[in-house]
């Protein structure tokens, strides 16, 4: 899936035909927000990741769809040089059955009735170079730092465990707008890393309308898969958002 994503990506933004092509100005600062339902095809939860009993949190949370927002700015320093910070945070919960007795972060919970509570909460800074700046084209790449707020969490009457983790990912980033006709533009947006213990690949896919010089509004797919299996634990998550993109440049 990953792969035919980046596919599709490398396909469209150089290729698509010349509709009316016009010349985009990107300003010195934006901000936008995401919005929209996310839906989970798995989030496979193994906690300590050697003697956990392995099982999907999806069962207890249900796979979705939940409401999600993500905010974020950017800062163009100059026609090279920007940074991009992103704030996003995710926190799900519900009540299912565990199939078997689970062991789960040092505690023995019974097969049957459980909640479940999930939270990936991820902050990101970004530089980004701009290498391809063309009249209807722009390619960046760069690094993102990632902070990982990470809490799961289940519960049974008066017997609760959990495990959370605050930690650091550096990912590659790369990212391109296409100004396809007047008013339209193709925006591809990646962050991912992959190696050592765990992975991470955030992609979106959007296309935007520019309503004014100022205002932007779009929509798209985004899809964010990773985890990671250390000695202290085995989380396997994939997340697919159907995205609402509003967004200001000033």
């Amino acid at each position: 899936m990953r792969n035919q994503i980046l596919l599709l990506a490398a396909l469209l933004m150089p290729g698509v035909a010349a509709w009316g092509q016009t010349d985009f100005e990107e300003q010195p600062f934006g901000i936008g927000l995401e919005t929209g339902g996310v839906w989970f095809s798995r989030n496979d939860t193994r906690i300590p990741s050697e003697t956990g009993t392995e099982f999907d949190m999806a069962k207890l949370t249900g796979s979705g769809p939940n409401f999600f927002a993500r905010l974020d700015g950017y800062w163009n320093i100059n026609d090279k040089h920007g940074l991009r910070v992103v704030l996003a945070p995710l926190e799900v919960s519900g009540t299912g059955n565990l199939p078997d007795d689970t062991e789960f972060a040092g505690e023995i919970f019974s097969a049957g009735a459980t909640e479940g509570i999930y939270k990936f909460n991820t902050y990101k800074v970004s530089y980004r170079y701009t290498f391809v700046d063309k009249p209807n084209l722009r390619w960046r790449v760069g690094f993102t730092g990632v902070i990982r707020d990470a809490n799961v969490e289940l519960r049974q009457g008066d017997l609760k465990a959990n495990y959370s983790n605050v930690g650091f990912v550096p990912a590659l980033h790369l990212s391109s707008d296409y100004s396809f006709a007047e008013r339209w533009m193709l925006r591809f947006d990646f962050d991912g890393l992959a190696g050592g213990p765990g992975r991470l690949f955030d992609v979106a896919l959007k296309l935007d309308y520019a309503v004014n010089d100022n205002w932007r509004i779009g929509g798209g797919y985004r899809t964010l898969e990773g985890g990671a299996d250390t000695d202290d634990v085995y989380s396997f998550g994939w997340l697919h958002y159907a995205v609402l993109d509003v967004r200001y440049r000033f």
